[in-house]
């Protein structure tokens, strides 16, 4: 069971395909862990990854929302403080759903990298998937989805360490 006094706080890094919002979640994780602060760390789109449930994006945030509210409880349940989440999220309504998931206060960073910066990152790998995912990022850019109602906008242009640095001291967990 959680202590009493340290209530979970979650952090969600959005942004479109390919700016690196798992690698700095990962990277956030491992810094926690360096400090003995017990955590949670989710990839969203692991979370509804399957073809059982529909192909829609109304599917995978069902799907992956009702996974998220049984395995951020089981983190709090645990004793995690902090959870980490990692995902594409295309607009406030789903940002909602994820708030109310995680049943524990919510901050987001949207991480931002240039659509070239993107393309070098996604072209190295040969799967047809993230192939699918560099022409969803461009998509969503143009379109202007997935940005622009997050709490703080981060360039994601530098050393990880330095992002994740970042990250958690506008959250204040490097101080607690």
């Amino acid at each position: 069971m959680m202590p009493t006094g340290h209530p979970t706080e979650a952090v969600l890094l959005a942004g479109v395909f390919g700016v690196g919002k798992s690698t700095v979640a990962a990277d956030m994780a491992a810094i926690l862990e360096s400090h003995g602060v017990p955590y949670g760390a989710l990839d969203l789109d692991w979370l509804a990854w399957t073809n059982a449930n529909g192909s829609t994006r109304i599917d995978f945030i069902d799907m992956m929302t009702r996974n998220l509210r049984v395995v951020a409880r089981n983190y709090r349940t645990a004793g995690a403080r902090r959870l980490i989440l990692a995902g594409s999220i295309r607009d406030s309504e789903e940002l909602d759903s994820i708030r109310d998931a995680v049943a524990a206060p919510l901050r987001t960073v949207e991480l931002i990298v240039p659509l070239p910066e993107i393309k070098r990152r996604l072209s190295s790998d040969p799967t047809l998937e993230r192939q699918q995912d560099l022409a969803n990022s461009a998509d969503w850019l143009v379109d202007r989805m997935g940005t622009g109602f997050f709490d703080i906008s981060i360039d994601n242009d530098t050393a990880v360490r330095d992002v994740s640095t970042k990250v958690m001291s506008w959250l204040g967990w490097m101080n607690r």
